[in-house]
């Protein structure tokens, strides 16, 4: 097969390089202080404890998370100035898809034209959109394929119980992409990539799956929302990521000041300054916008990208971190490439 060729040909020439970004959040925004009149709290206790002041959220009910997603993939079409004919691959980092079947990746494909694509889904929760960034990377080292977009969208209100103060504040709706070319200089260099099954009691959703298929008693008792124990979470979430980013740094022989920028995913402001601070990242070096969308899930890395994107210099060395339900992690050191 002729790809198959390209790739023994190609083997190892090809760094894989971000050359685009784009981001998309809803119109509607529910503030700190709207959410007072939907469950007991209030805007002091929500920013001083998770740093959030708004989130956006996708009220139409004719849209869902591939919509999101094709609103980012149309702006980063324009910003990199293709059609989307020229797309070879789409992944989708998502645990809000529009169906079980068939996958979030193969929507997003056909409503934007992308004829000559083929595409998936990865369910790896808020470690989403590095999981599929890492992927969707070998096709494009090996030289199988020339231009892949990635993809984190979800949207979170269709899996939160607003009666649940805990976790309903937390979360927001979004999408970022990205798309990733082969580069001889430029892009990802190094990822370290984790999970640990066992994590499934403290981050999960209850039913819905083979293990719990939907019922009306699933649904009474209301187990088709996130279900987290927050305490235990917190503490897994900044080891993980702090030592996620360790292993990175160490297998590169670099160090905190060899790094221009870290991108954290966006959960909770006090995990984030927990890792900056046990690594000594300063805290210009560590973007946030966390303060605007909530937790958007596989969304927060693209969409952090995407808010930032004009602070990048060709050549700054960036490290993506994140930590997800179940339980995932992991860290990625690139180049940028524009």
């Amino acid at each position: 097969m002729l790809f198959k060729e390209n790739q023994d040909e190609n083997m190892g020439q090809f760094k894989a390089a971000i050359t685009a970004v784009a981001g998309y959040v809803p119109e509607d925004i529910l503030t700190n202080k709207d959410m007072e009149d939907i469950v007991e709290t209030n805007d002091e206790w929500i920013v001083s404890r998770t740093g959030i002041k708004q989130r956006h959220i996708l009220k139409d009910p004719t849209k869902a998370t591939s919509d999101m997603g094709v609103a980012a993939v149309n702006q980063l079409l324009k910003n990199r100035g293709i059609g989307a004919e020229e797309i070879e691959m789409i992944i989708v980092a998502t645990v809000t898809a529009d169906y079980p079947f068939p996958d979030t990746a193969n929507l997003v494909a056909s409503k934007i034209g992308a004829k000559n694509a083929f595409g998936f889904d990865i369910n790896a929760a808020c470690s989403g959109f590095i999981f599929a960034l890492t992927t969707g990377a070998k096709f494009v080292e090996t030289g199988t394929y020339k231009k892949v977009i990635v993809i984190g969208a979800d949207q979170m209100s269709s899996i939160l119980d607003y009666e649940d103060r805990t976790t309903c504040i937390l979360f927001g709706d979004g999408a970022g992409a990205v798309l990733i070319e082969p580069d001889d200089t430029y892009g990802l260099q190094d990822a370290v990539l984790r999970g640990d099954g066992s994590g499934v009691q403290y981050l999960r959703m209850k039913a819905g799956g083979s293990l719990h298929p939907s019922t009306a008693e699933t649904v009474a008792n209301r187990e088709h929302f996130v279900y987290q124990e927050g305490r235990t979470v917190f503490k897994a979430a900044i080891t993980g990521m702090k030592e996620s980013i360790q292993d990175v740094l160490k297998r590169n022989n670099m160090t905190a000041d060899d790094i221009d920028y870290l991108i954290p995913h966006q959960a909770n402001l006090r995990i984030i300054n927990g890792v900056a601070d046990m690594l000594d990242f300063p805290r210009e070096k560590v973007l946030v916008n966390i303060e605007k969308y909530g937790n958007t899930t596989a969304g927060t890395i693209p969409l952090c990208l995407n808010d930032f994107q004009s602070k990048f210099k060709k050549g700054d060395k960036i490290i993506l971190t994140a930590f997800g339900g179940g339980f995932t992690w992991g860290a990625v050191l690139l180049t940028w490439a524009y």
